[in-house]
Parts: C-alpha cells; structure tokens; sequence
C-alpha cells in the first residue's frame, strides 16, 4: 500500500544568535545556512527540505530579529514577518540565558494575526543548571502567548529534537511534494558557496568588519588535474565597505584571507565531495549596504 503524500511548511524565527541555522541544519541533516556567534549571520530566508517517506517538512530560516539600521537590515525584518504567514508552523526560537528582548515580544504581537501554530523552542537548555531556571523562562514566554507547544531543547546536544519531530510530524497534512524527494535545500550551488565562504569570514575577523561582508562567486568549472581526478575551480570575490576592512580581510602578507579561504576550502571539499581549487578575491563596494542596487546584485532583497 502506497504511503500518503504529506507535507508541512515551517518558519523558523527568533533573536539573533538563539540558535535557528543550527537548527535548520541539525532537521535537514545537511550544513546548508551559514553558522557564527555574529548576530545577523543569516541575512535572507534560506529553505530546508528533509523527505522522511511520505512525508516532506519544509523548514525556512529567516534573520534574526532586530533593530533596523540600514537598507539591509530593512530587507531582513521585512523577511521575517513575510515568512510568518502563510506556513503551517511557527517555531519561536528563544535562548533560554538570556531576558525576552523587545524584538521578541513585537514578534510575538505579530503571532496574534496569524492562523498558524505556533510553537516555543528554548533553546540551550544545555547550559541551564537549575531546572527552576527554565522553568521560570517558560512560564515567562507563557505570559505573553498561548504556544501550540513549549519543547526545551539542546540544537548542540540534540536533545529534544525528536520530540520537536514528532510533533511536526502530527501536523503535517495530505499534500503533494513541492521538492524533489532527495533535494535537501531551494539554494543554488553558488550561494551555498558563497555562504560558506562568508561564514569563515564572520569566524575569523573582529567585531568591526563581519556586517559590512558580501560574497559573490565569479566564476565556477569542473576540470580534470593531471592524474584524471575531478577538481573544481572556484573564484570568489569578497566585498567589504572600507578601504581599512580590506586590509584586515587580506591580513598581513595575506595571511588572514589565507586562512579563510583554506577553512571554506575543506568545508567546500566535503559539501560538494570534489576536490576544490578555491581563489578569493577582495574588493571595496563603499555603503553598499544602503544601496538597493548592490543589495539586489548580492541577492538580499
């Protein structure tokens, strides 16, 4: 007997740094949205699709909460609330050690008109000592929303996140598949490059420079080297807004842009499972965070 076509669509929204790309990639089993401790990593919606027999989930991360500050960010918040209607599900992603922000409880305001579930994952409960902690944090965020479902998580540990499955898995509906079955994600190749790429730049350069960070990939080709082995040459260029970012990019005697393209190289490696001959390139594109133009060009609008 043939298993029922089902199928769930699901937001995943929250602050800054609660952990929501990490969760995207620990549900789809695949490292396909960008991962720091900087806030605003991820800058558009960026789809997930995990195939379990009948049933397919489709996960959207979006960009973190927050208080606009550019053209950018503008987009950003604009893709939040755009990606809270309409889905089936709305996971409300909070870190359990830190206050409700004023971010969250506008987020939270934005629930009321919506038809979706919504559902409350604390997360972190991986560095919570006292259960009295979080249970006070739940009763908090109880205050101020009648959740579908509270389920404290660990997206680090993984504990939880079976629990979280099967709930999904209760709300799914009898549908078709709007992805293929062993598609794991909407992005195309070269913006899961240029992600992991911008990724290695968030990890290794200070506070100063991270936000003002595009990645574009220039040009891409498969070849073979001399012993017939399949490589893949990638050229990518790097945009910063200062004329002083370039330099802390490149480092002295190229020493930090070495080191970001040899972590993204070995991450390319094992994504694409092809040897990877990776060139990065870095240029100055002055406030192109307030330009339409050049946010349009980075694929951000």
């Amino acid at each position: 007997m043939k298993e029922v076509s089902k199928n769930i669509f699901v937001t995943i929204a929250g602050r800054a740094n609660a952990g929501k790309s990490s969760l995207l990639n620990a549900l789809v089993g695949e490292k396909i949205a960008a991962v720091s401790d900087k806030p605003q990593t991820t800058r558009t919606k960026i789809t997930g699709v995990l195939t379990e027999g009948g049933t397919q989930f489709v996960f959207m991360d979006t960009p973190g909460m927050h208080k606009a500050k550019n053209k950018l960010s503008e987009h950003m918040i604009n893709t939040v609330n755009e990606s809270v209607t309409g889905v089936d599900v709305i996971i409300l992603m909070c870190d359990c050690t830190k206050k409700i922000s004023d971010n969250e409880k506008n987020l939270i305001n934005e629930f009321r008109s919506t038809k979706s579930k919504v559902i409350l994952l604390l997360n972190k409960i991986d560095l919570i000592d006292k259960k009295e902690q979080l249970i006070g944090k739940l009763a908090e965020y109880s205050a101020l929303y009648d959740f579908a479902e509270v389920i404290p998580v660990s997206v680090l540990t993984g504990e939880g996140l079976d629990v979280l499955m099967n709930v999904l898995r209760d709300n799914a509906a009898e549908g078709p598949h709007y992805f293929p079955d062993d598609k794991f994600t909407d992005q195309p190749e070269k913006v899961i490059m240029a992600e992991i790429i911008r990724e290695k730049a968030l990890r290794n350069l200070n506070e100063e420079v991270p936000h003002g960070i595009a990645v574009t990939i220039e040009q891409l080709n498969e070849r073979e080297d001399r012993n017939g082995e399949p490589i893949l040459d990638v050229t990518a260029t790097i945009f910063c807004e200062r004329e002083s970012h370039k330099g802390i990019i490149i480092g002295k005697g190229g020493s930090m842009l070495r080191k970001i393209g040899q972590e993204a190289r070995a991450d390319l490696e094992e994504f694409f499972m092809i040897k990877v001959n990776l060139q990065c390139w870095v240029k100055v594109k002055e406030g192109w965070r307030n330009r339409e133009g050049m946010i349009k060009n980075f694929g951000l609008s």
